[in-house]
């Protein structure tokens, strides 16, 4: 079939014997040759020739300091195309030389790679960052009306004699939001200005790559490692406004109290600290024991004990031999662990284990420790179709969480499912199945649903591991995309942990530094990330 891109009547010809389609090329002569006529150029021996493939024609070099010559090389310590002449001089006679036509074929690879980098991964993510400004900026304007709404409910029983104190309450708001605007704006100038300088760059390399001017194209000199990282995210911790019952005698201190704004950054780009391999085929559970120490648990029915070094410290068997479905940690130090097979619920002390709970037409799924010594499990009814979360104090129980207040689940019927306390208590779900992050307070009422960040609405989301920090931030594992959603407390999406070469992130612990451990599900290995500055 013939070659689309030659027509009928422009089809290209050899200049000596109208052969169609030569493959060869003279610079020299600027003329098109057939493999058959390319001797019987070069046997005018009257002129120079350079024979190069047709897709090359063009590309010759004469030499600027030997005028006769052909640049055949270029000089990479000078960074200039040089002639046989050239080389053999003692200027560039000690220089590291590369053949011209490869060095250009490899630079263009390069802008090519570059420009499909730019446009296909760097570009659209600062544009996604640009796109989540305004939302930001909206919700410093609704958080700020809730707290302005609070003030002025206690400022009317307060009546006039208060409305100074108000004022200046009102005062320390706006400074506060202007501080968080600055911020906001910060980051979008920044973001603007790179986006600016991508655009130029990509219309930059657009043209480099449709020239064949040497001399342009090695200037180029590769941003893209400059652009990959985002300018730094901030982290806010918001200030909340806590109202007092009236007592005149006390009046200033009974309106409440303003908490400041705390501008905390996120770390585009988390460190890790610590990659620690454990003896598991699959691992399914990290749970920290203190900032040095950490147990785990996966496909074997032993729990290890691992320090950051990745030395195995101590390790325990189940009682029954199964595998267990979780483990936590409580606030004295011990080990808990949930025994599906067994219904039980045990708790571990050096190699002892005793049975805390056995349950009846239920199952335990995860746990979790909280701040008192309370601990939180997840149930699933025998035969599948009912969840729920329930609250145990010693071996009593005090809460059971499961229906909303319209008498509907809150939790799916699924078996994949984690769960932890927040520091104002509430008390969070990974739902697998039901692709979403269920919060509830420490009542049981619910709150919110987070189903993944408002920039990608048709991603999927199917959360696993759960935990959250000393600022209240929620953090859960999107296993299928190999990444960590941050949620604030209130369900608004901050940013992804996503940059840092996890596999398959199932369970998360954070120790008291902020410090986060996860559980990788198909290396076996736990990964402790720095994710604040």
């Amino acid at each position: 079939m013939e070659d689309p891109k030659y027509s009928l009547q422009d089809i290209i010809r050899c200049d000596l014997c109208e052969t169609p389609v030569p493959p060869k090329h003279c610079d020299i002569c600027h003329i098109h040759l057939c493999e058959a006529c390319v001797g019987e150029h070069l046997s005018d021996k009257s002129k120079d020739h350079c024979i190069v493939p047709f897709k090359q024609r063009e590309f010759t070099i004469k030499c600027t300091i030997h005028s006769t010559e052909v640049c055949t090389q270029l000089c990479t310590t000078c960074n200039i195309p040089v002639c046989p002449l050239c080389v053999a001089s003692s200027e560039h006679e000690q220089h590291k030389k590369e053949e011209i036509l490869k060095w250009f074929e490899s630079k263009r690879e390069l802008m090519q790679r570059d420009l499909q980098d730019l446009e296909k991964s760097i570009y659209p993510k600062y544009q996604e960052a640009a796109t989540n400004i305004p939302v930001q900026r909206a919700d410093v304007n609704k958080r700020s009306q809730k707290l302005t709404t609070a003030l002025d409910k206690q400022g009317e029983a307060l009546h006039t004699e208060i409305d100074t104190i108000i004022q200046g309450m009102k005062s320390e708001i706006d400074d506060m939001d202007a501080q968080h605007i600055a911020a906001i704006n910060i980051q979008e100038d920044a973001i603007n200005h790179t986006i600016t300088e991508i655009t130029q760059t990509i219309l930059d390399l657009k043209r480099l790559l449709d020239t064949s001017d040497v001399c342009l194209v090695s200037e180029y000199t590769s941003r893209t490692e400059e652009f990959r990282s985002l300018p730094a995210q901030f982290q806010v911790t918001l200030p909340t406004f806590t109202p007092q019952k009236i007592k005149r005698e006390l009046i200033h201190q009974q309106i409440g109290s303003l908490s400041k704004l705390v501008i905390t950054f996120l770390l585009d780009e988390p460190w890790i600290l610590r990659d620690i391999q454990t003896e598991y085929r699959y691992l399914f559970s990290v749970s920290c024991l203190n900032d040095k120490e950490l147990w785990t648990c996966g496909d074997k029915n032993i729990m290890r004990l691992y320090n950051l070094q990745g030395e195995l410290l101590s390790s325990v068997q189940t009682k029954s031999g199964n595998r267990p479905a979780d483990i936590a940690v409580v606030r004295s130090g011990i080990l808990v662990y949930a025994d599906y097979s067994e219904r039980s619920i045990n708790l571990v002390s050096g190699t002892q284990i005793q049975t805390l709970i056995t349950l009846r037409g239920w199952r335990p799924l995860r746990l979790c420790s909280t701040s008192s010594v309370d601990v939180l499990v997840i149930l699933v009814s025998d035969d599948g179709k009912q969840t729920k979360v329930v609250r145990y104090s010693g071996s009593r129980q005090k809460q059971s969480i499961q229906w909303n207040d319209r008498g509907k689940p809150l939790y799916s019927s699924g078996y994949i499912k984690y769960l932890s306390e927040n520091r104002n208590l509430d008390i969070c779900v990974a739902d697998f199945l039901a692709r979403a992050v269920v919060v509830v307070s420490a009542t049981g009422k619910l709150r919110f649903r987070y189903t993944g960040p408002p920039s990608t609405p048709r991603e999927s989301f199917h959360p696993r591991g759960i935990t959250t920090d000393n600022r209240g931030n929620i953090l859960t594992s999107d296993f299928d995309h190999h990444r960590i959603h941050i949620i604030d407390q209130d369900g608004y999406f901050l940013c992804f942990i996503h940059s840092c070469g996890l596999q398959d992130p199932r369970s998360l612990c954070v120790d008291s530094r902020d410090n986060l451990c996860v559980s990788e599900f198909d290396t076996g290995n736990v990964k402790q990330l720095q994710y604040y500055k």
